[in-house]
C-alpha cells in the first residue's frame, strides 16, 4: 500500500509530509464539520463513536454552542 500511496502523492503533487495518517484525521475532521452524522462518520473510519467524539467533537460547527448561547 504504501509505494501506491506514495505513487499517488508524487502524482498529485503532495509533500511528504502527506501520510496516510494526515489524511485519516483530515477526513475525521471534515466530516466534523460538514455535519455528517457522527455514527456514519466514526463507522466510515472504523472507529467507535465515543472516539469520534473524543477525538473531533471538537471540530463539529455546534461544539459548545449551547454554553455560548446561554449568556
Amino acid at each position: 500500500m504504501r509505494k501506491s500511496f506514495d505513487a499517488a502523492r508524487v502524482e498529485a503533487k503532495l509533500g511528504e509530509e502527506v501520510t496516510p495518517h494526515i489524511m485519516r484525521h483530515t477526513r475525521a475532521t471534515w466530516l466534523m464539520q460538514r455535519r455528517v452524522p457522527i455514527w456514519d462518520a466514526a463507522g466510515s473510519l472504523g472507529m467507535t463513536v465515543k472516539q469520534m467524539e473524543t477525538t473531533y467533537g471538537h471540530h463539529h460547527p455546534d461544539f459548545q454552542q449551547a454554553a455560548a448561547d446561554a449568556y
